[in-house]
């Protein structure tokens, strides 16, 4: 991208701050995990002190390691929300609907939102989940823990084509800043 995706302008915030204020909206606590450019995302946030802020040593372990500091710093939840900072579009009344779905099965063990008929993010997990998510050696990824668990999901089918469009590139983030100010 040429600079953190978490700084990127989403509707007059930062990214990571208009995620952080989606998800605090509708959860206990939020935990925002940077790595490259910590310092500069953490003294560029208007919510830094409204969410816990977690430094990931090894981020070029990719991803999933992202993930493991997380959940580390929210060990105490009986589940958690993971939405990755390249999916900037993702709509608060998703966030709720997940929260809403989460809470309402007897046994919560992963909501998953889908858009015509694609997964995408944010992933709602139990307890069990996020021991399986710890398990996986750096090399693994998120999937590799869910998959076994996606025949018994709760799929949560939702309007909001923001929970499968993500940022790689300039140019998509540019199509979404598009879609958003045609919506």
């Amino acid at each position: 991208m040429g600079s953190p995706k978490a700084l990127l302008d989403w509707g007059g915030e930062t990214v990571v701050d208009s995620l952080a204020r989606k998800l605090l909206a509708h959860c206990t606590c939020v935990a925002v995990v940077v790595g490259h450019h910590a310092e500069t995302i953490r003294s560029n946030m208007r919510r830094a002190g409204e969410v816990i802020l977690v430094v990931n040593p090894c981020p070029e372990l990719g991803q999933l390691s992202s993930l493991q500091c997380g959940l580390r710093a929210l060990m105490d939840m009986d589940g958690v929300m993971f939405l990755p900072v390249d999916y900037p579009a993702v709509q608060m009344e998703t966030v709720e609907k997940l929260k809403n779905e989460f809470l309402r099965q007897p046994q919560p063990a992963l909501v998953i939102p889908r858009h015509d008929g694609r997964r995408g993010h944010p992933v709602v997990c139990g307890r069990d989940l996020i021991e399986d998510l710890l398990a996986l050696p750096p090399e693994g990824q998120a999937r590799d823990a869910l998959r076994p668990h996606y025949a018994a999901a709760r799929y949560c089918d939702v309007a909001d084509v923001g929970i499968v469009r993500d940022v790689d590139a300039p140019g998509d983030y540019q199509e979404l800043l598009k879609a958003a100010r045609e919506q």
